[in-house]
């Protein structure tokens, strides 16, 4: 019996001494994956930012040179809005807490439960409260990144700015939490589904792409009329080529981040299905452009990669390899078809913004309840819901406050300006060395036409 005892004890007291030296491992396991998380997303972040440089050399390299540096100018000047605006009110409209009214609105205090929860894991067990706000506010900044491109050479600095401050703070908060936040689409029987962004970043910046290019109008010289379309060539294919790899570079982030974790299985699944979308998409663009324009166009074969990038990021983390290919390829073939269709209907977008990020993005939602592990018809009807109620609000938002400034304070520039070209007029420089003289010239010529009264409609706009 003492023997027994004894044993009995000593068993114990092993037991006791495992789990007294396994608490510090846990804890420290614990500590080791936060940072971890933390740092891939912070990391993501990162990518993401690289994403405006992206941009900016797409749409620069797409509009013509006599534009650049103001194309360049509203790319800056859209990530320091977006940052702000996303600071001082987007962030608290997006995630506004438990208390809200029926899933449509609510806003919270910037730094609520960011003492000492925000920098551990009470706040969340991957990431802290800060690296929460930053990793959404480049998302943020994007929705108007891409209105810039379909309003491109034609705007307003001046409204621009107005219009993406309202659009980053107000719009793309809103929609944003009908299911990031908690909302009514994250409610739904069947849950809306969008986990990076197809419809909750891309179609919001597309649908204010399609509400200012209609409200703008065409560029001079665009349309002659009975259907006949001028093309406005791109000035350096180059810069619109280190574009796309650049924003495909920080896709890595933009799908990979929203994983919201550095679970490794999910992460490089992402990667992978997040390519090959992209893959697809330009092998779908050089089909059809094959087809309908009989060579292969390779502005539309560079969408056609943005196409399919846009349309994975719906359901990056549910599809297959195969589904994921059949996505992309679609996407690069809508891309195509949309923008001559849009072209048709005399909607001038310069880089196809509206074709690829609305287009592709309302796809993208879609293919989420034909594709996938969600694959069903109650997974499509709810991403139906979400896309038409997006849309509605988005557009009408857009349109709304496009129309508001059209009416006060004009938002497009004055022919004069638009012939010559909006750097040497609004910003007073030019991208390329020489050009500026040459702008001074042609502003001088336009005055003098002016006096004379010739009018764009009776002489050819010369391009630079």
């Amino acid at each position: 019996m003492k023997l027994l005892t004894k044993k009995s004890l000593q068993w114990a007291g092993a037991w006791l001494l495992a789990l007294t030296l396994s608490q510090p491992a846990l804890a420290a396991d614990t500590t080791i994956a936060f940072s971890v998380g933390n740092l891939w997303i912070l990391i993501a972040t990162a990518l993401v930012f690289m994403m405006h440089l992206g941009f900016a050399t797409l749409e620069a390299g797409l509009s013509q040179q006599k534009n650049a540096v103001n194309i360049l100018f509203k790319n800056v000047a859209v990530l320091a809005i977006g940052l702000l605006s996303y600071a001082a009110i987007g962030f608290n409209l997006m995630y506004p807490g438990a208390e809200f009214a029926g899933g449509f609105f609510g806003f919270a205090g910037f730094g609520v439960g960011t003492d000492a929860q925000g920098l551990t894991t009470a706040y969340n067990e991957n990431y802290t409260y800060w690296t929460d706000f930053i990793f959404q506010a480049m998302f943020a900044a994007t929705t108007a990144t891409i209105v810039s491109g379909a309003v491109a050479e034609r705007i307003k600095v001046s409204s621009f700015i107005m219009f993406s401050t309202v659009f980053v703070a107000i719009c793309y908060p809103i929609v944003g939490m009908w299911k990031w936040g908690g909302g009514f689409l994250d409610t739904l029987s069947t849950p809306f589904y969008d986990f990076a962004g197809s419809s909750l970043v891309h179609s919001v910046g597309g649908w204010g792409a399609l509400a200012g290019a209609i409200l703008l109008g065409p560029r001079l010289g665009k349309y002659l009329g009975k259907g006949v379309i001028k093309p406005i060539y791109p000035h350096s294919m180059p810069l619109a080529t280190i574009g796309v790899f650049l924003l495909w570079f920080g896709w890595f982030g933009f799908n990979g981040g929203s994983v919201l974790s550095a679970d490794a299985g999910a992460v490089s699944k992402v990667f992978v299905t997040t390519s090959i979308a992209g893959a697809a998409g330009i092998i779908g663009s050089m089909i059809a452009t094959s087809f309908f324009i009989k060579h292969l166009d390779l502005t539309m074969v560079l969408n056609g990669a943005l196409a399919g990038l846009v349309g994975i990021t719906a359901g990056a983390d549910q599809m297959s390899v195969m589904s994921a290919a059949a996505i992309g390829l679609i996407a690069g073939m809508l891309v195509v078809g949309s923008v001559l269709t849009l072209d048709r209907m005399e909607i001038d977008d310069p880089v196809g913004a509206v074709s690829v990020h609305l287009v592709c993005g309302i796809w993208g939602t879609l293919a989420v309840g034909l594709f996938g592990e969600l694959a069903s018809t109650a997974q499509f009807m709810s991403q139906l819901i979400g896309v038409v109620a997006i849309g509605l609000f988005s557009f009408g938002f857009a349109f709304g406050m496009f129309y508001l400034l059209k009416v006060t304070t004009g938002i497009r520039v004055s022919e004069e300006v638009e012939r010559v070209g909006l750097d040497h007029h609004e910003h007073g420089l030019s991208a390329y060395r020489g050009l500026y003289l040459m702008m001074q010239k042609e502003s001088e010529e336009a005055k003098a036409e002016k006096k004379e009264g010739v009018t764009a409609d009776s002489k050819e706009v010369a391009y630079i």
